[in-house]
């Protein structure tokens, strides 16, 4: 990869949207009627909250791979971990949203949360900010698993 810190941003950047943007377009065109159908329990965000806030999820992703990338000691095994952890999160909203399979999209969610944390893990012995980046990921996928577990036992 780059060693140029401005390419190698606009690497990631294009890598961690492109996941963005096809599990946005999968949640847009699937979502509607099956979703708004939904029992959903009381604790649900309203819909427009969550463009805001995966944006800025994808945003801290990204800015937490380019600080670990341009640490010493990196390595490679974690940026493809990164990959492998963008393919999970897309392949969530194209499981829950296309197919309405709430049951395997909460199987796809426990293994990108087991990921988020080996991100994390892998940060924190290499660049401390890259490490904290990640938390408030993992706070919004453990708060989905249990969205997911609530939409599955009410409907």
């Amino acid at each position: 990869m780059f060693k140029n810190k401005f390419l190698t941003f606009i690497s990631f950047l294009s890598i961690t949207f492109v996941a963005s943007i096809i599990g946005s377009i999968s949640t847009i065109n699937y979502k509607d009627p099956w979703y708004s159908l939904l029992n959903k329990p009381s604790f649900n965000p309203p819909d427009w909250i969550f463009g805001p806030v995966w944006t800025t999820l994808y945003l801290m992703m990204v800015i937490a791979i380019w600080f670990f990338w341009h640490s010493k000691n990196r390595d490679k095994n974690t940026l493809y971990i990164y990959i492998i952890h963008l393919v999970l999160n897309t392949t969530w909203s194209i499981v829950f949203f296309v197919f309405h399979n709430m049951v395997l999209a909460l199987v796809v969610l426990i293994f990108l949360i087991v990921m988020i944390i080996n991100l994390i893990l892998r940060f924190k012995r290499v660049n401390i900010i890259s490490s904290y980046l990640m938390i408030p990921y993992l706070l919004w996928c453990s708060f989905a698993l249990v969205l997911n577990i609530n939409l599955i036992m009410i409907n």
